[in-house]
């Protein structure tokens, strides 16, 4: 009897091009017996639901705008309406079949709330994410242009790329595997962009090889 495949869930937010290495990746043996079941966006033009319908996945596009509509337009009415959209994201994942094994973040432009962290773990699920800078350094959002900017005016020689496990605190899980980009000397940021680029789509694969492997453990 053959061992049951690992499925994985894939949140994306625009072009894809990460979620693409993962679908590479499982119709190749550097993912073996693992599959992506299926690909939510919160952005309804997101390329990457294209990808996925090219590739059979099933999509769900679901978006944070109609839970602000519901709540007050202050910073209290937006947290409020952040946790609601988390929590109905983890119950539209729970009720998913097969459940994935792990929810892979790939250029997912929201910050997940325990909201939805919670459920999540308690069903033994893992959430990786991946960010392009090495921990502790540049969290949030533009990591790739901060760094840059550090290159030119700072002199810092090196940025990089991890896959980090999902926690409340911003790009602060432990990381699960990283690599680091040389900042070269008067690059511009579109070629840094490229290079980090190409970093990111390996090291998506290899991180959720490295979790997968952790699991059959």
């Amino acid at each position: 009897m053959s061992e049951s495949p690992y499925n994985l869930i894939v949140l994306i937010s625009g072009n894809g091009s990460n979620l693409q290495a993962l679908i590479d990746a499982c119709a190749s043996s550097e993912l073996p017996n693992t599959r992506v079941t299926h690909v939510i966006s919160n952005r309804k033009g997101a390329f990457g639901l294209q990808r996925a319908a090219k590739a059979s996945i099933p999509t769900t596009y679901h978006n944070l705008v109609p839970f602000k509509r519901k709540h007050p337009q202050t910073e209290e009415g937006t947290a409020a309406a952040r946790k609601e959209y988390d929590s109905s994201l983890a119950s539209i994942i729970l009720s998913l079949s097969p459940r994935p094994d792990v929810i892979v973040c790939a250029g997912w432009m929201h910050i997940l709330t325990p909201e939805f962290l919670n459920p999540i773990a308690a069903q033994g699920i893992k959430v990786i994410n991946l960010h392009p800078a090495l921990p502790g350094e540049f969290a949030g959002a533009g990591a790739i242009e901060r760094a840059w900017k550090a290159g030119k005016e700072e002199g810092l020689k090196r940025t990089g790329v991890m896959i980090h496990e999902v926690i409340a605190e911003v790009d602060a899980g432990e990381a699960v595997v990283t690599e680091e980009v040389e900042l070269r000397e008067g690059e511009g940021l579109e070629d840094l962009e490229k290079r980090m680029h190409e970093v990111e789509h390996g090291l998506i694969v290899e991180g959720t090889r490295k979790v997968l492997e952790k699991i059959k453990k």
